[in-house]
């Protein structure tokens, strides 16, 4: 069987200086109303790889009104169950793919993946205890690190035969991508440093990086290896295509 790739869509936010995302609604909201405010888009995915399911990072694990994790009712609204993820792969952990690794409910903080093993660049989490960056919610990992089953990684390597990671930084000092692969199918995740598609087809430095330059190198190394390998691209900010391959155009990339 294929490798299969559902969206996880949490929907689309703002977010100003405070760091906060506050839900935004192109049909009813005024993006005038929220002035020098970032608009995004957070979608998780989810991968079933041949036994094995694989969740690409968080989301911000925000809940619907009955208290339920948007991420969870995702995963059901795919067809599996939130208890059977065997992996959950970070790329980073700012907040806005961090957040859904637990769900907060009152006062109460509970694992959203019980059964599964949390991956993370070894530097990354110890980043994420030191930062005084506001896009650390340190009190997340303080629980994992008392109740998750834990796995960190370093440099880049195999985490199986089918599942590799390479350490990139750029858009923070330890993050890294993934890529994975059944001897057919190859589904490459760029996390923060490949977004979304627009970035491979504009050349630009981005300040919200942490080494604009190496991202805008990255984007541009890792393009050519999608097109080359035939890579399925997921794109965890993207406004319109969430899932694509990459094609040259001339000497530029085409997404499709």
């Amino acid at each position: 069987m294929p490798v299969q790739v559902f969206t996880l869509h949490e929907g689309s936010y703002s977010v100003d200086s405070t760091k906060k995302f506050i839900p935004f609604d192109s049909t009813k909201d005024n993006p005038k109303d929220r002035p020098a405010s970032l608009f995004i888009h957070v979608q998780p995915f989810l991968i079933k790889l041949d036994d094995q399911l694989i969740l690409l990072d968080t989301g911000l694990g925000y809940s619907d009104e009955n208290g339920e994790l948007h991420l969870h009712k995702n995963i059901k609204n795919a067809g599996f169950d939130p208890q059977d993820i065997d992996w959950v792969l970070m790329s980073h952990l700012h907040f806005d793919h961090s957040g859904g690794m637990v769900h907060h409910f009152g006062d109460k903080m509970e694992l959203s993946f019980p059964n599964a093993t949390y991956v993370m660049q070894r530097g990354e989490w110890q980043t994420a205890f030191t930062s005084a960056s506001s896009s650390y919610h340190t009190p997340i990992f303080e629980f994992l690190q008392r109740n998750a089953q834990l796995k960190f990684v370093e440099d880049s390597g195999k985490l199986t035969h089918q599942i590799s990671f390479e350490h990139t930084g750029a858009h923070c000092p330890d993050h890294q991508v993934f890529l994975i692969e059944d001897g057919i199918d190859k589904v490459f995740f760029g996390g923060d440093v490949l977004p979304e598609p627009e970035e491979l087809i504009r050349k630009f430095i981005a300040k919200y990086d942490f080494d604009g330059r190496k991202a805008m190198e990255l984007r541009a190394e890792f393009g050519k290896k999608a097109v080359q390998n035939n890579w399925k691209c997921l794109f965890y900010h993207s406004k319109y295509k969430s899932q694509a391959f990459i094609e040259m155009e001339g000497d530029r990339f085409k997404v499709v």
